[in-house]
């Protein structure tokens, strides 16, 4: 046991299973550098077996990260170890994350497999994936929930065949703080060679207690590693937080006792960058990272804050990452002050031209906007325009008409690979005629699940961030676009969505993938 706690980030694989979070493997890779900024311990990757779209996507981590270890899950059988250890070849670090389900209604209904079956395979699973690396972690799905013997036998089992991790995850979010930490102290003390592996927890927030169940499995349990997610990302509702589980431990560590090697000026950007590429905005009132995080609206609390402000703030913003400098640029500064800017926001540069498509894209703006703040230059790196690839569809020009008493009408010159072409149609508003128009000449055949409006800074000059989803044939993503016209930034999130759904190799849903 130490006193320093593991932080494994499963963001780009539990935190993908969210229903329209689905990302390329660009996306994939510009959040696995983040969170190498941000020093997480360990990045869960992905699902190599789960589509070959993952496994080039664990596979471009493996080979870019260095600072991190890196990881993919497997179940629990050769096909998918194998895949996981080809993908991870090129890591410096790696680790493969196997697992089995071993509560009985999950063995019974969903295996088909009897306590025994499991047993043995969980055994051979360890044993397969330490042919590949030293580092393997063994996870009992739906743990909490397992009969504790069959679950002590197993676990003895996977730390004999040589597994230095051992999880138990409260799968289904079912766990409360004060059970679910004496549950891992019973298993740690029931487990004869318990001492020869790292404990973690993985626990889901149905119950809106994920951050207070894996604290309490730290405390209580004894377990040195949490699996968490940015933003609390993942399915149904969500994964234990990291930032608030990093906060907490740091915040108090007059309690915990535990070190985090945690960089939590880089908390804030990751933040960022997760919601900007899945389309999840984070609530104004999220701890850590939501927009009124830090603000203060009572006269008393402004009054005590600006007398001295411990009285109402227990962290400080720039410690997680949020900037005191809001207006920033106007259309006058130049290339060097946007570059400086840049750089005290953390935003990650990978090449000059990204800086100089941004740079354009400010430019424009700032001809638009009198005001430059920091939220608007943060979105100008998650437009899809300053992240270079082909764009097969792309917005040139467009016209709207709206009048009290008449049908709304749209007319829209966009690109269709190297051809312009242009569209009209009436719609029930002017952003239903624009996508409508759109439409008339894709013919995607897809289904809008999801039409998002955020203002990115305040005042009406703001400029609106728009996200759809789609759905087509087992495949959902999402589609951003930000803009000072709000219909033209539902054009550009349209065309966005549109060209992830075009992009070859884009994989399936995950929630269509098994996975705990």
């Amino acid at each position: 046991m130490t006193d320093r706690l593991i932080i494994f980030d499963t963001t780009l694989r539990d935190g993908e299973q969210s229903p329209g979070a689905s990302m390329t493997r660009e996306d994939k890779l510009r959040i696995a550098k983040q969170l190498e900024r941000l020093r997480v311990d360990v990045i869960e990757a992905g699902f190599a077996a789960s589509s070959n779209g993952d496994f080039k996507a664990v596979k471009s981590i493996a080979n870019t990260i260095k600072d991190a270890t890196v990881c993919s899950l497997a179940r629990a059988n050769d096909r998918d170890i194998s895949r996981a250890a080809e993908a991870l070849a090129g890591a410096k670090s790696k680790r493969i994350h196997t697992f089995i389900a071993t509560s009985a209604l999950h063995m019974e209904k969903k295996l088909r497999m009897t306590p025994e079956q499991v047993h043995e395979q969980a055994k051979l699973s360890v044993r397969f994936a330490r042919q590949f690396t030293d580092d393997v972690e063994f996870s009992p799905e739906d743990g909490y929930r397992s009969e504790p013997d069959f679950l002590c036998r197993v676990l003895e089992a996977a730390i004999a065949e040589g597994a230095t991790t051992i999880n138990i995850p409260d799968t289904v979010g079912y766990a409360v703080p004060e059970l679910y930490g004496e549950f891992l102290r019973m298993l740690r003390q029931r487990v004869p060679n318990s001492d020869k592996a790292v404990w973690s927890v993985h626990c889901h927030n149905d119950l809106g207690m994920a951050v207070a169940n894996s604290l309490a499995g730290v405390m209580l349990g004894g377990a040195r590693q949490v699996e968490c997610t940015i933003n609390g990302l993942g399915e149904r509702a969500g994964n234990c937080s990291l930032e608030e589980v990093v906060m907490a431990v740091r915040t108090r560590r007059d309690f915990f006792d535990l070190d985090v090697g945690i960089d939590t000026t880089q908390i804030v950007p990751a933040s960022k960058l997760v919601a900007g590429i899945t389309g999840f905005a984070v609530q104004p009132n999220k701890a850590v990272v939501g927009a009124n995080a830090f603000a203060h609206a009572s006269g008393i609390h402004q009054d005590g804050v600006l007398k001295a402000r411990d009285t109402y703030e227990i962290m400080r913003a720039e410690d997680v990452g949020w900037s005191a400098n809001k207006i920033v640029l106007g259309k006058l500064s130049g290339r060097n002050a946007f570059r400086q800017r840049v750089n005290d926001l953390a935003i990650p540069l990978e090449s000059e031209t990204e800086l100089n498509a941004a740079f354009a894209a400010f430019k424009e703006l700032a001809d638009r906007k009198s005001e430059i703040f920091d939220e608007d230059i943060q979105s100008l790196f998650s437009d899809e325009a300053v992240t270079p690839h082909d764009e097969h569809f792309k917005l040139i020009s467009m016209m709207q008409k709206s009048e009290t008493g008449e049908r709304p009408h749209a007319r829209i010159v966009f690109s269709i690979g190297h051809a312009e072409v242009s569209a009209e149609s009436d719609g029930n508003g002017p952003v239903d005629a624009s996508l409508k128009a759109i439409e008339s000449l894709v013919n995607s055949g897809c289904e809008l699940l999801l039409y998002s409006v955020n203002a990115i800074t305040t005042g009406t000059e703001a400029q609106g961030e728009v996200t759809v989803r789609l759905s087509r044939a087992g495949r959902i993503v999402n589609g951003t676009g930000a803009d000072p016209d709000i219909i033209a930034a539902s054009a550009k999130a349209y065309l966005n969505a549109l060209n992830k759904l075009y992009m070859t190799g884009e994989r399936l849903n995950p929630q269509t993938s098994a996975a705990r």
